[in-house]
């Protein structure tokens, strides 16, 4: 067995604090929209998610590693490189890891049905929960106009996008040095667009559409880079987010409930937690006796 596999002293569990705090137990988790090998993937923070959690399943919904940009030139620091060594550890260690493969990473749909280090690599799947649903597991963009039907319009707004999120990461670079958390300033200027806002809409609608027709009681998605759980019509629609803007993942728990987990938040909230008590402390020190 590779030592990098097996050894749980590998620097995993061995972060000071926060090694004694106890994995998350979920049934499934849905992760998608990771975009390994782009500059706006937040890896390090994808890391920390994935050794904050135990699943049964952990479902990989398309766009993992971006082969659009990797075509145009090579990007791959140590994160993402860890990124895929804890996916392929949680596969070892007993994780059902399902690859439904998107259209950055389209390159993995010709190798549907094959598996590669313990990882199942799927076109589409169908999810089945702890109470009974059948949910349709797809990411997403055989449901986008653009992407289906005006393929070199996706890679001018692919290129326009990519700026943005390459000004998300000095943004972000220049707050860290300020000492404030990560905030996502591409997330906030596309929830402010009106036209944005109207194909997410249309979005969610086309894909509860297709479940209906599938006769399937849900579907799980990604592609747009919008966290959502709501109902259409009697549709569970769900999309799990992204991990180059929001940074979020949809959980199922033992019995089939579904929540959605903003690592981004969660992060933001630990950080803060010491700043708080250092100040606390300093005010406590500053009253008088």
């Amino acid at each position: 067995m590779p030592d990098w596999l097996s050894s749980d002293t590998d620097g995993d569990d061995s972060r000071g604090p926060r090694g004694f705090v106890p994995k998350r137990k979920y049934r499934t988790v849905f992760i998608s929209d990771t975009h390994l090998g782009t500059r706006g993937c937040n890896a390090e923070m994808l890391v920390d998610f994935l050794r904050s959690v135990e699943c049964d399943t952990l479902y990989l919904v398309g766009d993992i590693v971006d082969g659009w940009r990797l075509k145009k030139g090579w990007y791959w620091p140590d994160a993402h490189s860890e990124v895929v060594r804890r996916i392929l550890k949680m596969a070892h260690r007993g994780t059902r890891v399902i690859l439904v493969a998107g259209n950055h990473d389209e390159m993995l749909r010709s190798y549907a049905g094959m598996h590669f280090g313990g990882i199942e690599i799927a076109y589409e799947a169908i999810h089945v929960t702890a109470d009974g649903r059948r949910l349709l597991v797809t990411h997403g963009d055989a449901f986008d106009g653009v992407v289906l039907y005006h393929r070199w319009l996706a890679f001018l707004g692919d290129k326009a996008y990519d700026l943005l999120l390459r000004a998300n990461v000095w943004f972000n670079v220049a707050r860290k040095r300020l000492q404030l958390p990560y905030w996502s300033l591409s997330a906030y200027l596309k929830h402010r667009v009106k036209n944005v806002v109207q194909f997410v809409c249309d979005f969610e609608e086309a894909v509860a559409h297709a479940a209906r027709e599938r006769g399937v009681d849900g579907v799980v998605c990604g592609h747009i880079h919008c966290a959502e759980i709501r109902k259409i019509g009697q549709i569970e629609y769900m999309n799990d987010g992204d991990w180059v803007e929001s940074c979020t993942a949809l959980v199922e728990d033992a019995q089939g409930s579904f929540t959605i987990l903003d690592w981004a938040e969660e992060t933001r909230a630990r950080d803060a937690a010491p700043r708080f008590e250092a100040a606390s402390k300093k005010a406590k020190e500053r009253q008088p006796a």
